[in-house]
């Protein structure tokens, strides 16, 4: 290995090197510009060889005193299936040396070789830089993913699911792409499968993006033929990750390229919907166009890179695993606001089923749920609970000499004069058409009197204009207590309904309490 064979070295071409032998010699030549600038003289220089798994190299130094192999300083998984061997130099080596590489396939693999040189420290650096960035990325998108399917066991709430398997598949591609799950435990087991690795968890990803961009677009209800096409586009993707089997006939290469195309395709397309859902008023469908348009950004910018670079461009090991992560904390973001959404809606439904249409007060429902929990916490706390049962006088005259939307306004005006004289705890219903009931907890017949003598004050004190003249209103109140009844919840109402019919025969306009069991 001394140089006695240098004439029978040729111009070098992989490809046809490939096709004609399984082993091949390579002659190289350190290059000035090669070398690292501005490194220590005493800093040890390494060679760092980038091939396919399946590509053993070996390198000889021709300088060297004994015909070895360089020592072996690290080997680490790169992108694409390829390997990152450094090798150490000799003390000596300085450019112009000449080393000569021995090549032996055995299988198949990326076919890719390429050798560089420089200081062993930088390398190493470096190295171990990319792959803390590769780990704490599918570190963060699987804590992500389980996150989320934990928080579906409470919500069972399928968007959980979806995003789950999503971040969770995103989180495989990165590791295998990187080669860098090849070297981990459990995921090893993938290393026979090559570039399938990467390319099921890909068709996978694309499948849950598919179903998840329609849920969180909320298309089933706005656009259904389109949210059927999401769902044909995710068994497409299903087939095609189905179709990673085709190697073994033969046609791994087209399938290869009609997925290209699909996954193409596809990012458009949900880009234009997600975007279009945005418009519409979705803002969760906002937050998914944010995060997809980020990884369509990045991942056409890494393309390009890397066909003008010819080599592995930074944005593989921190632009494309970054906006992963960025891009799942955007789509926790738009579930969440969807979350929000729909609890406001549920909330504003559960309002509606709760009041009366007209007045925003209870309806006769709630209004007998809450006296019977208020009786249980009164009669557990041994404290009194007061009912007014509040009637309109001359209210059918109303309706009959002003019409019903005068008799609507009315019983919308009385509301205020009766909050005015309520403290928070209390609460205040419609039973039925002018009949009004109000709940006092802790409050004893005699104070409920007292608020219902205010309460009398001030509804006689409105005039409800633009019907003509202007409308006078005045009530008749019925006041039960349990301290002086001994009832307790609908008995209650009950006997303030009593009182209320002695208010009225009494004149009406005026305050009757309901009296004791006793009485």
């Amino acid at each position: 290995m001394r140089g006695d064979f240098d004439a029978r070295f040729g111009r070098f071409d992989y490809r046809q090197e490939r096709l004609r032998n399984s082993v091949f010699w390579l002659r190289l030549q350190l290059g000035a510009d090669s070398a690292q600038p501005d490194s220590p003289a005493n800093e040890s220089s390494a060679l760092t060889v980038r091939s396919g798994r399946h590509l053993a190299v070996q390198v000889f130094a021709a300088r060297a005193p004994e015909t070895r192999p360089l020592p072996l300083a690290m080997q680490r998984s790169a992108f694409r299936g390829r390997l990152e061997t450094t090798l150490l130099l000799p003390p000596q080596a300085r450019a112009g040396d000449v080393l000569y590489l021995r090549v032996a396939a055995s299988g198949t693999g990326a076919e890719e070789l390429a050798v560089s040189w420089g200081p062993f420290a930088a390398g190493m650096q470096e190295g171990a830089q990319q792959s803390r960035m590769i780990a704490g990325t599918v570190a963060a998108l699987l804590a992500m993913a389980l996150a989320a399917l934990l928080i579906w066991f409470v919500l069972a709430d399928r968007l959980f699911v979806l995003y789950a398997v999503l971040f969770s598949q995103q989180a495989l591609y990165v590791a295998f792409l990187s080669g860098q799950g090849f070297d981990w435990p459990v995921l090893s087991a993938a290393l026979p499968l090559g570039q399938h690795a990467w390319n099921v968890p890909a068709g996978l990803s694309g499948a849950a993006a598919c179903l998840f961009a329609r849920e969180i677009a909320d298309l089933k209800r706005f656009s259904p033929r389109i949210y059927l096409v999401f769902g044909w586009l995710a068994v497409a993707f299903l087939v095609l990750t189905a179709a990673n089997a085709a190697h073994l006939v033969g046609l791994g290469a087209g399938v290869s390229a009609i997925g290209n195309l699909m996954f193409v395709g596809a990012a458009l397309f949900t880009l234009v919907v997600s975007f279009l859902a945005w418009r519409r008023g979705n803002r969760a469908a906002g937050w998914f166009l944010l995060a997809w348009g980020l990884l369509e950004a990045f991942t056409i910018a890494m393309a390009v890179s890397f066909l003008a670079a010819g080599s592995e461009p930074l944005l593989l090991y921190y632009g494309l695993p970054l906006s992963m992560v960025v891009a799942a904390l955007l789509v926790a973001l738009g579930v969440a606001d969807r979350l929000r959404e729909q609890r406001v809606a549920l909330t504003d439904a559960e309002r509606r089923a709760q009041t009366d249409p007209l007045t925003g007060v209870l309806n006769r429902r709630s209004l007998i749920e809450r006296l019977d929990g208020a009786g249980q916490r009164a009669q557990v706390r041994g404290l009194p609970l007061s009912l007014l049962f509040i009637d309109l006088d001359h209210f059918k005259e109303i309706n009959d000499r002003h019409g019903h939307a005068a008799g609507d306004a009315c019983l919308v005006a009385v509301i205020r004069p009766i909050q005015a004289e309520l403290r928070q705890s209390d609460v205040v219903g419609r039973y039925g058409g002018e009949e009004f009931v109000v709940l006092l907890s802790s409050v004893d017949a005699a104070g409920a009197q007292a608020i219902a003598e205010r309460i009398l004050e001030r509804v006689a004190q409105l005039r409800v204009t633009n019907f003509g003249a202007p409308i006078r209103l005045t009530c008749s109140i019925g006041v039960a207590g349990s301290d002086t009844t001994g009832v307790w919840g609908e008995e209650l109402i009950a006997r303030a309904d009593s009182a209320v019919y002695a208010a009225k025969n009494a004149g009406r306009n005026q305050v009757r309490t309901a009296v004791s069991r006793a009485a």
